[in-house]
């Protein structure tokens, strides 16, 4: 299973923000941090801060904060919320499936998606910055007031 780039980015600012420890980070500074678009990355947080699990404020002072809620999310639950509830497989698209009927294949794909979610559940964002991931983050990330 292939994650959504905004799934991937979404974890990723969790773990930055899990790290940045008093430093609240501009979206764009954590947009250049992980080298990715800052219209993309703007889209997530705003995600993440629709689901509370990031604080942004604006203007001078600003930034980016995670939350306690985010600091606790279940690693599961934030994949299955960017990645939605649809099926491994599109069995019903343009060119349905002529096995969709008798398939067998995709409740077997289901089971295996739910068994992937389930390994994510019990992990928290917190569980992913514990050593050695933590300090490396650290270590790629620019302070504040740098670039």
């Amino acid at each position: 299973m292939r994650l959504l780039r905004s799934t991937d980015l979404a974890l990723r600012v969790l773990m930055r923000l899990a790290v940045a420890g008093d430093a609240s980070p501009t979206t764009r500074l954590v947009a250049e941090d992980m080298d990715v678009p800052y219209t993309h990355a703007a889209k997530v947080v705003a995600e993440l801060q629709h689901l509370g699990l990031v604080d942004a404020r604006r203007g001078r002072g600003g930034g980016l904060t995670l939350t306690e809620r985010g600091r606790s999310a279940s690693v599961g639950s934030v994949v299955r919320t960017f990645e939605g509830d649809g099926d491994v497989v599109d069995c019903e698209g343009a060119t349905p499936c002529p096995l969709h009927s008798a398939c067998r294949l995709r409740g077997a794909l289901r089971r295996a998606q739910e068994a992937f979610f389930a390994t994510l559940d019990p992990l928290t964002v917190q569980d992913m910055v514990a050593e050695p991931t933590g300090p490396l983050l650290l270590g790629i990330s620019r302070g504040p007031g740098s670039g």
